[in-house]
């Protein structure tokens, strides 16, 4: 089994999880004075490349101290039972509302299969692994981790989900964002730089929890930021200006189109439209059926939160 890893500054290495395709979702692996601790871990067929990426690293199982999971969707935190199965000393850290979804997933599992339906939750997911109680840390907003030192921030930030939490590390000037940072994917990258847009996955998209959030990553003043989707990027503030100026623009094209006969489809296309243009004023490489391909299931489960937050926000 030899994994794609990507070698970042600071001892952090970028391990390709293979979920739906390479280049998708990395789990990242943060060394530090001959400890370790992993940031999301794909699901369970991501663990066999997150073991050998520690044998090429040469950590020993032993020396991994934590497993952060910045949120419970399943293309961040399904492995993760399994995974500490294999890591004795290592605890899950979560956030208060998504450690008993790790602890007891059947919940998740049953709201999971609602988004994917059961055939491809089965296909992609498996069987999830629980994780023992004793073995869960449930993180309070702005609490200081060690690893070996190394001073680690966890700060909550709802918007994509309201039991998101990203990981600062100050001294590096860095952020581990799970999905609070958007997306990024290194095949839209041009001379320009990276390429990037919000993710409003069901069902807990709130765009002006998002807009926040994004906003107390930055008073952290960041050169870089570690995505799931994929790995690291720089030139934060514009980054940040675009992804604000997109999740307002959902919203808009959201509430737009509030009345149509098929919601979804007129609000996937406008968000499709949006991300064509945009791709091609920053000179992406990519065709237009190129750029859909890659973007299909982004312009999907964004669609669906959209839809379920149009519907939470009329209500209210």
């Amino acid at each position: 089994m030899k994994p794609r890893l990507i070698h970042q500054p600071d001892g952090v290495t970028a391990v390709d999880t293979e979920y739906l395709h390479p280049g998708h979702a990395a789990s990242h692996i943060i060394r530090h004075a001959g400890r370790a601790a992993f940031v999301d871990v794909g699901t369970n067929d991501s663990v066999p490349y997150l073991l050998a990426a520690l044998d090429a690293l040469g950590v020993a199982r032993e020396a991994v101290d934590y497993v952060f999971l910045t949120h419970v969707h399943l293309d961040h935190a399904a492995g993760a039972g399994r995974l500490l199965l294999e890591l004795p000393n290592a605890r899950a850290v979560l956030h208060p509302r998504g450690a008993p979804h790790v602890i007891d997933p059947q919940a998740l599992i049953a709201a999971s299969k609602v988004v994917y339906g059961e055939e491809r939750f089965r296909r992609l997911y498996g069987e999830l692994v629980p994780i023992p109680a004793e073995r869960v840390r449930v993180v309070s907003d702005g609490e200081r981790y060690s690893l070996a030192g190394r001073d680690l921030e966890l700060i909550h930030t709802p918007g994509h989900a309201l039991h998101h939490y990203v990981i600062v590390d100050e001294a590096h000037a860095s952020i581990f964002t799970g999905d609070t940072f958007g997306i990024s994917y290194r095949e839209l990258d041009t001379a320009k730089g990276a390429f990037i847009f919000p993710t409003t996955s069901p069902t807990q998209f709130d765009p002006d929890q998002l807009v926040a959030s994004i906003d107390r990553m930055l008073g952290y003043a960041p050169e870089s930021m570690y995505l799931m989707h994929f790995s690291r990027v720089t030139d934060v503030p514009r980054l940040a200006e675009s992804l604000k100026a997109q999740i307002r623009e959902f919203a808009r094209i959201a509430r737009g189109h509030a009345g149509a006969a098929d919601s979804y489809a007129a609000i996937r296309a406008d968000m499709r439209d949006l991300w064509l243009d945009m791709a091609q004023r920053h000179g992406c490489a990519l065709s237009d059926a190129g750029i859909e391909e890659l973007l299909a299931d982004d312009l999907d489960l964004n669609t669906q939160g959209l839809i379920v937050w149009l519907r939470r926000h009329n209500k209210g």
